[in-house]
Protein backbone atom coordinates (compact mmCIF):
# COMPACT_ATOMS: atom_id res chain seq x y z
CA UNK A 1 0.00 0.00 0.00
CA UNK A 2 1.46 3.50 -0.81
CA UNK A 3 0.10 6.82 0.34
CA UNK A 4 -2.54 6.88 -2.53
CA UNK A 5 -4.10 4.02 -1.75
CA UNK A 6 -4.97 4.88 2.05
CA UNK A 7 -5.49 8.76 2.95
CA UNK A 8 -6.20 9.21 7.03
CA UNK A 9 -7.89 12.72 7.80
CA UNK A 10 -6.31 14.78 10.10
CA UNK A 11 -7.15 17.84 11.40
CA UNK A 12 -9.17 20.49 9.15
CA UNK A 13 -6.91 23.02 7.44
CA UNK A 14 -7.85 25.37 4.51
CA UNK A 15 -11.57 24.62 4.59
CA UNK A 16 -13.41 27.17 2.65
CA UNK A 17 -16.10 28.94 4.58
CA UNK A 18 -19.39 30.44 2.32
CA UNK A 19 -22.40 28.48 1.65
CA UNK A 20 -22.68 25.65 -0.53
CA UNK A 21 -24.58 26.27 -4.13
CA UNK A 22 -27.86 25.48 -3.35
CA UNK A 23 -27.73 25.84 0.28
CA UNK A 24 -30.12 29.10 1.28
CA UNK A 25 -30.22 30.35 4.70
CA UNK A 26 -34.00 30.65 6.23
CA UNK A 27 -33.35 31.08 10.02
CA UNK A 28 -30.54 32.46 11.91
CA UNK A 29 -27.51 33.22 10.95
CA UNK A 30 -25.45 29.67 10.55
CA UNK A 31 -22.06 29.57 8.79
CA UNK A 32 -20.16 26.48 7.20
CA UNK A 33 -17.02 25.33 6.31
CA UNK A 34 -16.04 22.69 3.68
CA UNK A 35 -12.58 20.97 3.67
CA UNK A 36 -12.66 18.80 0.43
CA UNK A 37 -9.34 16.46 1.59
CA UNK A 38 -9.60 14.24 -1.38
CA UNK A 39 -10.94 14.12 -4.81
CA UNK A 40 -10.30 10.95 -7.27
CA UNK A 41 -8.56 11.37 -10.12
CA UNK A 42 -11.93 11.67 -12.39
CA UNK A 43 -13.33 14.25 -10.34
CA UNK A 44 -16.01 11.60 -9.59
CA UNK A 45 -16.11 11.02 -6.11
CA UNK A 46 -14.98 13.85 -3.28
CA UNK A 47 -14.64 13.52 0.40
CA UNK A 48 -14.02 15.12 3.36
CA UNK A 49 -14.99 18.00 6.58
CA UNK A 50 -17.45 19.89 7.13
CA UNK A 51 -18.42 22.04 10.25
CA UNK A 52 -21.58 24.43 10.67
CA UNK A 53 -22.59 26.65 13.50
CA UNK A 54 -26.75 26.65 14.28
CA UNK A 55 -29.14 28.11 12.01
CA UNK A 56 -31.70 26.32 9.47
CA UNK A 57 -30.73 26.33 5.84
CA UNK A 58 -33.19 24.74 2.98
CA UNK A 59 -30.76 22.49 1.05
CA UNK A 60 -30.96 21.19 -2.48
CA UNK A 61 -29.06 18.52 -3.74
CA UNK A 62 -27.50 17.47 -6.78
CA UNK A 63 -25.40 14.88 -5.75
CA UNK A 64 -25.50 12.09 -3.73
CA UNK A 65 -24.03 12.30 -0.49
CA UNK A 66 -22.34 9.58 2.65
CA UNK A 67 -22.87 11.14 5.97
CA UNK A 68 -20.69 10.15 9.50
CA UNK A 69 -21.80 12.80 12.04
CA UNK A 70 -18.32 13.01 13.99
CA UNK A 71 -20.22 15.71 16.50
CA UNK A 72 -23.24 18.04 16.92
CA UNK A 73 -26.85 17.92 16.41
CA UNK A 74 -29.01 18.04 13.02
CA UNK A 75 -32.66 17.52 12.24
CA UNK A 76 -33.32 16.98 8.43
CA UNK A 77 -36.49 17.21 7.00
CA UNK A 78 -37.32 16.66 3.53
CA UNK A 79 -39.98 19.05 1.73
CA UNK A 80 -43.22 17.60 2.22
CA UNK A 81 -41.73 14.62 4.45
CA UNK A 82 -41.21 13.45 8.41
CA UNK A 83 -38.06 15.38 10.87
CA UNK A 84 -35.08 13.21 11.35
CA UNK A 85 -32.74 14.02 13.52
CA UNK A 86 -28.75 12.76 13.39
CA UNK A 87 -26.02 13.22 16.34
CA UNK A 88 -22.69 12.19 17.03
CA UNK A 89 -21.68 8.22 15.29
CA UNK A 90 -24.75 8.27 13.10
CA UNK A 91 -24.32 7.80 9.12
CA UNK A 92 -26.88 8.43 6.80
CA UNK A 93 -26.88 8.79 2.95
CA UNK A 94 -28.81 12.09 1.12
CA UNK A 95 -29.93 11.69 -2.07
CA UNK A 96 -28.98 13.47 -5.47
CA UNK A 97 -32.70 14.88 -5.50
CA UNK A 98 -33.14 16.00 -1.97
CA UNK A 99 -34.98 18.94 -1.16
CA UNK A 100 -35.57 20.32 2.37
CA UNK A 101 -34.17 21.77 5.52
CA UNK A 102 -31.29 21.19 7.53
CA UNK A 103 -31.79 22.67 11.19
CA UNK A 104 -28.39 22.75 12.64
CA UNK A 105 -29.22 22.14 16.54
CA UNK A 106 -25.49 21.84 18.15
CA UNK A 107 -22.35 22.81 16.12
CA UNK A 108 -21.65 20.27 13.26
CA UNK A 109 -18.69 18.83 12.58
CA UNK A 110 -18.93 15.40 9.90
CA UNK A 111 -17.38 13.52 7.34
CA UNK A 112 -18.92 13.12 3.75
CA UNK A 113 -18.19 11.28 0.52
CA UNK A 114 -20.24 12.86 -2.52
CA UNK A 115 -20.86 11.20 -5.73
CA UNK A 116 -20.51 14.08 -8.46
CA UNK A 117 -23.40 13.80 -10.91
Amino acid sequence: MTEKTILKFRAVENAEAGDLAGWVVVDSNPTMKTAVQHTTEDGKVMSGTWQATPGTYHATYSDYEFVHMISGRIVITPDGGAPVEVGPGDAFVVEADFKGTWKIIEPVTKHFVVRVG
